[in-house]
């Protein structure tokens, strides 16, 4: 019988907030390549998993932002505001618990899924 596969903590640590941090750089359309880099080149499951909801997370960000940034003039700056707030706070969220829950892929919630 065969041993399950032991995955290195560290790396799964580093990769999987990697792949959620890469938001930080979302004004860069090419930010949302970092997470598909580590979904098509990890063999690690937890990795993969949280490589594909940052690019979910990544489109839902841009798809707000169209929304939401526009709607800033009309607020005085409120719904570009909480979609900064959001943006920034789910995904310090995110790479918290990549950290501190390694074995556990991290969800975001009120997003749409496309993968």
């Amino acid at each position: 019988m065969q041993s399950p596969e032991v995955f290195d903590a560290d790396k799964r640590k580093l990769l999987s907030a990697l792949a959620h941090g890469s938001i930080f750089l979302s004004g860069l359309f090419v930010s949302v390549g970092i997470p598909i880099a580590l979904l098509l080149l990890s063999d690690d499951p937890i990795v993969k998993d949280n490589a594909k909801e940052a690019i979910n997370f990544h489109f839902n960000v841009w798809l707000y932002g169209i929304i939401l940034i526009p709607l800033s003039f009309i607020t005085f700056g409120l719904a570009g505001g909480i979609w900064w707030l959001a943006h920034w706070g789910l995904t310090v969220w995110a790479i918290s618990h990549c950290l501190s829950t390694p074995d556990q892929p991290f969800r975001y919630p009120f997003i749409f899924r496309l993968f």
